[in-house]
């Protein structure tokens, strides 16, 4: 039992990090288990690898209460109706994964859930990470004052607006934006994509700030991963299955270190990326997924 619970603290902080973090959780967990064994039911394994999620998710909650909250009367009728604004732009975005998740997440979960797949997936997107930031830099110089002269510095039309960071905050983006973000969700399907990995890439690509992107990628796992883990409880209960003790101790370490973690993850990632792009993590992508192909014996070595 201690044996267990400690790997639980460590999938609690495997977790916390990387759910926030474009490096895929989901991927990571898989990886982890893989590695260095969990001695559980294959049917707790399922259910704990997604509701081992609340601990993060309750994270946000805590931390956005004031500004994800309408009904706080310290806000003005106006500021009141720019959050309902914004849980509508989240629920518009949570629809393409809520529709194509549920007809698909079970076939996805039985053939593509393996460590393979999550390397290939980590450098592939790794590789997209990295490309996506070489282009943003490269508008970035174009458009920095002084740089060419005016005419020169002045991109094609549209390119700027869309590429170079134009949205600034969450309630800035329009909701057209929010179902573009919305359908970028639906690759994190696949897992080692990474659901905030996809939302993020998606939302620099559709023409927000990083720091934006990063906050509406939290934001929109509220509904995402409150209705995936009470999905996988409601299977698992219906399966027959009933926490034992042992296993409900596991399960509530799990969650209390996934959200300390996260706490931490957050704070790092928004400091982060107001003076950094994503290339950094485009990178350690790249370099555990070739890791792991390795050691599968994917690559000749």
């Amino acid at each position: 039992m201690l044996i267990e619970l400690i790997k639980s603290i460590i999938l609690g902080v495997v977790e916390g990090i990387t759910e926030w973090l474009p490096v895929s959780s989901t991927g990571h967990l898989i990886l982890f288990k893989d590695l260095m064994g969990f001695d559980v039911s294959s049917e707790f394994w399922d259910m704990f690898m997604v509701v081992i999620q609340l601990g993060a998710i309750l994270a946000v909650c805590v931390m956005y209460f004031h500004r994800l909250n309408p009904l706080s009367p310290r806000k003005s009728a106006s500021e009141k109706r720019a959050t309902w604004n914004l849980w509508g732009k989240v629920i518009v975005a949570v629809i393409p994964a809520a529709v194509v998740g549920l007809l698909i997440n079970d076939w996805m979960e039985a053939h593509l859930q393996t460590s393979q797949v999550v390397a290939s997936m980590l450098v592939l997107y790794g590789i997209i990470f990295i490309l996506l930031e070489h282009h943003n830099r490269k508008l970035e110089r174009a458009a920095a004052p002084g740089a060419h002269s005016a005419e020169a510095a002045q991109p094609p039309k549209g390119v700027i607006d869309r590429h170079h960071n134009s949205i600034a905050t969450c309630e800035d983006m329009s909701y057209k934006t929010a179902l573009g973000i919305g359908l970028f969700q639906l690759l994190s399907i696949i897992p080692g994509t990474s659901r905030s990995g996809a939302t993020i890439l998606g939302g620099v690509v559709l023409g927000c700030k990083r720091e934006a992107a990063a906050e509406f990628s939290f934001f929109l796992a509220i509904p995402v991963m409150v209705g995936a883990s009470l999905l996988r409880i409601v299977q698992y209960i219906h399966g027959g299955n009933v926490l034992s003790t042992d296993e409900a101790i596991i399960f509530a370490v799990a969650i209390v270190v996934s959200f300390v973690v996260s706490i931490l993850a957050i704070r790092f990632l928004l400091r982060y990326v107001q003076t950094n792009d994503f290339a950094a993590f485009g990178w350690y992508r790249i370099i555990v997924g070739v890791a792991i192909l390795a050691y599968f014996g994917i690559f000749a070595l």
